[in-house]
């Protein structure tokens, strides 16, 4: 069993977090652009906590952009270092708090070791009914729309949305209802383009390794606010 939900029937069951301002936040500190990396692993890890105890369903961190392998190749390497240890370090935590872990992404170019990890993880939580948290790793919405496409193509499928969605990385996931910016950034980047057509967007102007669960709860209870039509018109009937 999973722990009992502290959001509204009303309340998202899926969020996507484009977790932006790290740079920036070592920057502002004098610090090297990898104690921000660092110190964003630590909300991630937080914000992770608190939508397990808020009672979410699934939680999308994007993790990895495929646009990101054009940064250093020493930042590269150090994010990619910090993808290992949490991959390694918070199993225990994902199994004591009933977290399935999965993979929205590109395989192809992420290292083996990586993989096996990423895999393992993934295998050891499959089973479990809580918060299913998506690690958007090497992952890139056209990306998705490509691989997808060339999927619905290989089983000589005809091409059409209901298909195209059936062969994107995890296509019984729902859509997400929220997506949350932080850093104060007014950008897609390429995050779930497909998936997010309707979501609910909430731009926080926080860095991300400032944000705690106050700020996703308060995120959530701003989306709780709207009115979702979906392109629809709904007249007021009095």
């Amino acid at each position: 069993m999973g722990k009992p939900s502290r959001l509204p029937e009303s309340g998202p069951a899926h969020v996507g977090i484009i977790m932006d301002g790290n740079g920036r936040w070592a920057r502002l500190r004098g610090l090297p652009r990898s104690r921000g990396h660092q110190e964003g692993l630590q909300a991630a890890r937080g914000i992770v906590q608190s939508a397990a105890e808020l009672g979410l369903s699934y939680l999308t961190l994007y993790v990895f952009s495929t646009e990101n392998w054009k940064r250093t190749s020493d930042e590269v390497g150090f994010i990619m270092g910090l993808v290992r240890q949490y991959l390694k370090k918070e199993i225990d935590f994902c199994k004591s708090n009933f977290i399935r872990v999965r993979h929205a992404g590109n395989r192809k170019g992420l290292d083996e070791d990586i993989l096996n990890d990423l895999d393992d993880v993934c295998r050891e939580t499959e089973h479990f009914s809580g918060l299913q948290v998506i690690l958007a790793l090497n992952y890139g919405g056209r990306d998705e729309i490509i691989r997808a496409i060339g999927k619905v193509t290989e089983r000589g499928l005809p091409l059409s949305e209901e298909n195209l969605t059936l062969c994107l990385d995890n296509p019984d996931i729902p859509e997400p209802d929220l997506i949350i910016r932080t850093a104060g950034e007014f950008r897609t980047s390429n995050f779930l383009l497909w998936q997010g057509a309707y979501s609910e967007y909430h731009i926080s102007s926080k860095l991300w390794p400032d944000w705690t669960g106050s700020d996703l709860e308060e995120a959530i209870n701003i989306y709780n606010m709207r009115e979702r039509r979906f392109g629809a018109v709904y007249e007021d009937v009095r």
